[in-house]
């Protein structure tokens, strides 16, 4: 396996990120991603002989990166909880190709974790954070967890070189719109972008309607009506969220609107589950083993000749289908791929 390709799905589509969630557990109970009605305290999570280990992980990293990838976002579940994640980092800082080494985090074990994350040749973090005040946040992760750990924990993340972070923030009606407002206001004058993301239909357990999404326009119309905003061309082709700089100069928000204007033409991620399936959507109903050909003694070019039928056979484009039907489809739970 020589070389790196340009490989495209189907839809013109190519494969630009890998989003790798290196566990299924989490320390939080996000209400739109793993309520407790789903994942209480019987819930049953992978065992650890059928997650991938390191090794196994890097293979398919390579394989990816040989057919066009750029860009690894590690996730979970929640990706810090998982024992030396640091190590996972170093390996796949030495995997020539990749220019963007990232990671997403709900922020609570990053203080502790930062400085040996960069030290090991992590580029990036991007946190979720869905508001700034204990009662709304709290109740939004549902383990009564505070906001201020997770602020120290981006402080660590700045003081270490793991910047500029981003900011993912889901807005769920009635939930924590306010929070539109306070984190624009917290962030504004800081290179943190805040990037505000509908609430989504991803899995089958978070009892998504939609007369719960806030629309991207509006989230728009109440920040640029406090601070005017201009929008940005996208920085590159795939970009998800719509960027927009304050007209005086403070800096920029983004929003993230699957719901209502997906983005489908130009998604190029892939997603690898922590038991080594491969998922060429975030509304997947199902995933594509690698794990059985990891343990079967498959080569890295057979590796990277299934990544490609994977790929180039895919039609994805859920958000732009979306229906009463597909809404109500089992999709695969967004703790188990990432988001």
């Amino acid at each position: 396996m020589t070389g790196s390709l340009t490989l495209f799905d189907t839809l013109g589509r190519p494969m630009r990120d890998l989003r790798v969630s290196v566990t299924d557990r989490c320390n939080f109970r996000c209400t739109y991603c793993m309520p407790k009605e789903a994942f209480g305290s019987d819930h049953t999570f992978l065992p650890r002989a059928e997650v991938l280990d390191y090794e196994e992980i890097e293979r398919v990293v390579r394989a990816a990166v040989h057919l066009g990838v750029r860009k690894v976002r590690l996730t979970g579940g929640e990706p810090l909880v998982r024992r030396g994640v640091e190590r996972l980092v170093a390996i796949l800082a030495t995997v020539d190709g990749i220019d963007d080494l990232t990671l997403t985090t709900n922020g609570s074990l990053l203080a502790s974790k930062a400085e040996a994350l960069a030290d090991a040749g992590l580029d990036r973090v991007t946190v979720s954070l869905d508001a700034l005040d204990d009662p709304t946040f709290m109740g939004m992760n549902d383990v009564r967890f505070p906001v201020a750990r997770v602020l120290d924990g981006m402080a660590a993340a700045d003081a270490a070189g793991l910047g500029p972070i981003k900011i993912n923030t889901v807005i769920r009606r009635a939930a924590n719109e306010h929070a539109i407002l306070d984190l624009a206001d917290r962030f504004r004058g800081t290179d943190t972008v805040v990037r505000f993301i509908e609430y989504m239909d991803v899995g089958h357990t978070n009892g998504w309607r939609l007369d719960e999404v806030v629309p991207a326009a509006e989230i728009l119309a109440a920040i640029d009506a406090r601070w005017p905003l201009d929008p940005v061309d996208p920085a590159y082709r795939g970009e998800v969220a719509r960027r927009y700089r304050y007209r005086d100069g403070a800096g920029e928000v983004g929003l993230i609107a699957s719901v209502s204007q997906p983005f489908c033409g130009d998604c190029t991620r892939a997603r690898l589950s922590a038991d080594g399936r491969v998922y060429t959507c975030l509304f997947a109903t199902a995933g594509h083993d690698l794990r059985g050909l990891l343990r079967g003694g498959a080569t890295d070019d057979e590796l990277a000749d299934r990544l490609r039928e994977i790929w180039t056979a895919r039609t994805d484009r859920y958000s732009e289908l979306r229906s009463l039907e597909t809404v109500e489809l089992p999709k695969v739970e967004m703790s188990f791929i990432g988001g």
